[in-house]
């Protein structure tokens, strides 16, 4: 790749159109907007809305600048709850309210993807709903597919 140069920089996505593939990002440094496409997204397509904050390599390409390895850059947001410790050790406990957490007592599925919902949300305050969706699914599914959960 001779010859090519990239630039690492951020700005935030002014338009991405999800079913075409492609959109434009406004650069943080003065300059023209930065063409985007699908193919260069790190992230979930889904998670590129107007105005979300990324991080990009911007490349001169055939028809003007073209940002590739393009990714999301989570900041805390005012809207999140706060970030409560978790237990001491780092270890995030779960509670299934009032019932017994005796050996071999596993939860159901709705108490555990309720807990690890707000073990997620208390622990890691920049996690999007998104994201938070992403993961417990995740979770869950291993966590059923292993019997560590009720039917």
């Amino acid at each position: 790749m001779e010859g090519v140069w990239a630039v690492l920089m951020t700005g935030r996505v002014l338009r991405f159109d999800e079913v075409r593939g492609y959109g434009f990002i406004a650069p943080s440094e003065p300059g023209e907007d930065v063409f985007m496409h699908a193919n260069d997204l790190i992230d979930e397509k889904f998670l590129y809305q107007e105005g979300s904050e990324v991080e990009f390599f911007m490349e001169m390409g055939e028809k003007g600048p073209k940002a590739s390895q393009i990714r999301l850059v989570h900041q805390p947001s005012g809207n999140r709850l706060p970030v409560r410790p978790a237990a001491p050790g780092g270890v995030v406990t779960f509670h299934y309210g009032e019932r017994a957490e005796a050996a071999g007592d596993a939860p159901s599925r709705d108490e555990f993807r309720a807990a690890l919902t707000e073990a997620l949300v208390e622990s890691v305050d920049t996690l999007t709903a998104a994201q938070i969706k992403q993961i417990r699914g995740c979770v869950v599914e291993l966590a059923r597919a292993r019997g560590w959960l009720d039917s």
